[in-house]
This record gives C-alpha cells, structure tokens and sequence, in this order.
C-alpha cells in the first residue's frame, strides 16, 4: 500500500539573498516516513526546516506541505530546534514551558477551563516522552537531555503530523542517544507522525531509518539508507571519490569527501 505523499518537491532550490545553497532537488516524503537529514556543516540542512516551516521561499522550483505552500506557524508541524538557549536561574516548570506549545501563538489569557485542559494536554505531551517525572521541576535545573525531552513533548503537544528535530542527539553520550532514538522511533511508530530528524553520526539511527535525505554540494539526494549511503551515490553526489566502510556491527564510516565536509564516523 503507498503512502501518502505529505512532502513533495520539485525541481527546488533553496538559498538566501538570491543566492543558492542547494538546488535540483526533487524528493518526496510520506506519512510516517523516519527521515534522517545529513551532510557537511553549512551544506543547507536547517535550510530545509526553514523552507518547511515557511520562515523563507524557495528561490525557484516547487515545495508543497500537505499539499500546499507551506505557511508560518502551520500547527501541523512540530519543531525542536538545534540550541535553546536556557539559563540555569529559569524557575519556570518544565510543564508549563509545554504548555507554551498550546499556547504560545494564542493572545490573551486562557479561561480557568482552557488552562486545565491545557495543563492536562502538556503532562500527557510529557508523559509520552517518559518525562512524566520531570513535569514540575525547574526548566533551568534539569540536564540537557532531560532538557531535549521537554522541548520534545513541547513540539508534540498540539499533535503535529509532521516533526522537525534539528540535531536532537547532539552533547549526548551513548546512553542518552540511544533512549532518544528509541524513544523518536516509538513516537513515529505510535502516532504516525512524520520524522525529519538532522544528525551528523547516523550510526545510532541506522536500524530505524527508512529514509536518509543527505545534503552536500549544493545538492540533495534522497532515497533508502542503502540507496544513499552507498560509495557511487555519495561520490556522485559530490563529483569526487567517496568510500563508504562498514564494520562487522553494520555501522559505516564516510570518507574521501571534500575537506570542507564533515565525516560520519565511529567517535562522533
């Protein structure tokens, strides 16, 4: 049974000031689709979030969202972005700080019902992400995972059919990579959602993964893990000699790309 295209580009480039970062991209991407975004530093991945939130217009081609133009503010999508900044004096509860996915597009003040059913939606948000313990501490005093799990159930509170995570396992160590990885994987799993998720070390999403969308060289190739990560796509991709290694565990190793690329190794 196909799925239902919800993303879909074509012929798309996308850049600032006139001026492109990638282009001739043409891809598609379904409902339920766990897509892992890579490439070097600056190739354009969070220029791909930007376009699909709406915060900048394509510079030529065409880029549909639930079969429209994507817009700003669109409830149907969900974002985690890379830094949130948050300072070690925040008091304000993790709860709340979710609740603000709710609310925080809303004027005015919440009558004493739509709170309540606000503050309910946020734990359950909470909940979902196993951080129900986490629910009335301090934002500021909590770590960076226990951070990153807060800000996860924020994106997921308003029930988006979409989810954008810029960089969601960076500064963790394995342990708390792989819990996050789980537990993506059972959001995408359990509600359907739509994953689009930036990484550099794709070895912990490897088993999860059905989609890898890999941006270098001003473009962007999209199709299964071992579509893409394989040593002709990404030498082609780069117009330079690419090898990809694999170990006896599966995970691989990208090398021979340009110096200013990033490479996917083992110690990321």
């Amino acid at each position: 049974m196909n799925k239902e295209t919800i993303i879909q580009a074509h012929n798309l480039a996308a850049g600032y000031a006139g001026k492109s970062v990638w282009k001739q991209a043409d891809f598609s991407i379904g409902k339920g689709d766990f897509v892992g975004v890579l490439g070097p530093n600056g190739a354009g991945k969070t220029t791909l979030f930007r376009l699909l939130l709406g915060l900048i217009k394509p510079l030529s081609g065409e880029l549909s969202v639930f079969g429209q133009e994507p817009r700003r503010g669109n409830p149907r999508i969900g974002y985690v972005p890379q830094r949130h900044p948050v300072d070690s004096e925040t008091m304000i509860e993790a709860l709340e700080i979710v609740r603000l996915g709710l609310s925080g597009n809303r004027w005015g003040f919440d009558s004493p019902r739509e709170a309540r059913n606000g503050r309910d939606e946020a734990l359950a948000a909470i909940e979902s992400v196993g951080a129900k313990s986490l629910a009335h501490r301090p934002l500021g005093l909590l770590s960076g995972g226990e951070q990153q799990r807060v800000f996860l159930a924020q994106a997921l509170v308003g029930n988006p059919d979409i989810l954008l995570l810029d960089e969601p396992l960076a500064n963790l160590d394995i342990r708390r990579e792989s819990e996050m990885v789980e537990l993506i994987q059972s959001i995408v799993k359990s509600l359907g959602v739509t994953v689009l998720l930036i990484v550099h070390n794709i070895n912990p999403l490897l088993p999860v993964l059905n989609r890898v969308m890999y941006i270098a060289n001003g473009r962007v190739a999209t199709g299964n893990p071992g579509d893409v990560l394989n040593s002709q796509a990404l030498s082609a991709l780069y117009d330079s000699p690419v090898e990809v290694l694999r170990d006896s565990r599966g995970r691989i190793a990208i090398v021979g790309a340009d110096e200013g690329a990033h490479h996917h190794d083992y110690h990321e």
